[in-house]
């Protein structure tokens, strides 16, 4: 069954009703598996070109993918299927886990054992990064490279220019964010990531965090004769 029975005007891709959207295209690929642009339409009450944007966008940031099917008549058929990326984007039981199990670390190690366990994941992203950003001199591939590594892992990343030595890094998702709120040492340690893999003469300044309140979490990134003073850099 259609999810609405009227066809409905295509969204922001970017808004609230938008996000919702894609998350329910997510669900039903898992659910059911490979669907057409076509399929998806019905479902949705959508119009097949609104349900294209929705998974063009889906695809730049390597949610879905699609294999080509043959058809009698015309040409092959896209039949859109998730990636492992997409996992985000489905309902996670494991949130009150992580929570319980870092409450149980501290309590058994003390927060030095905790500072070390972030430590260890810190120095572990690090190394994979730098490995991923090897030979690429400029500053706009770096974060570029970045973003589609923090996409593949959950965060939705964006890399925006500013100025010509200056960028506005963002994430538009949190996928440890319940982690996050439990043990805020976490994010210092994905900023140290990002400096330490963006090299010495780059200053990168968090100006918006989810964590917080805000919509997203943003980065200033810019050379270190450009630095400016931001919001937080914690």
């Amino acid at each position: 069954m259609p999810v609405s029975c009227t066809r409905r005007r295509p969204t922001d891709r970017k808004s609230p009703a938008g996000v919702r959207t894609a998350r329910a295209i997510a669900h039903l690929l898992k659910e059911e598996g490979p669907m057409d642009a076509m399929q998806l339409a019905e479902r949705f009450a959508l119009s097949p070109m609104a349900v294209r944007l929705h998974l063009y966008a889906l695809q730049a940031q390597r949610l879905v993918t699609y294999d080509a099917a043959p058809r009698p008549v015309g040409r092959p058929a896209k039949l859109w299927r998730l990636t492992p990326a997409a996992d985000h984007l489905l309902p996670e039981g494991y949130a009150e886990l992580t929570q319980s199990l870092l409450r149980s670390i501290a309590t058994a190690f003390g927060k030095a054992g905790l500072d070390r366990l972030i430590a260890l994941r810190t120095r572990d992203q690090i190394a994979a990064y730098t490995q991923r950003m090897a030979g690429q001199a400029s500053l706009a591939k770096r974060l570029k490279t970045l973003a589609v590594i923090r996409t593949e892992e959950g965060y939705m990343a964006d890399v925006k220019r500013v100025a010509a030595d200056e960028f506005l890094f963002v994430e538009n998702h949190c996928p440890i964010c319940a982690a996050a709120v439990t043990c805020t040492g976490l994010c210092a340690g994905e900023r140290e990531v990002f400096q330490t893999v963006l090299g010495e003469d780059v200053s990168v300044t968090r100006t918006e965090h989810i964590v917080a309140g805000a919509r997203r979490c943003a980065y200033r990134v810019c050379r270190s004769s450009r630095a400016v003073t931001g919001v937080a850099t914690r």
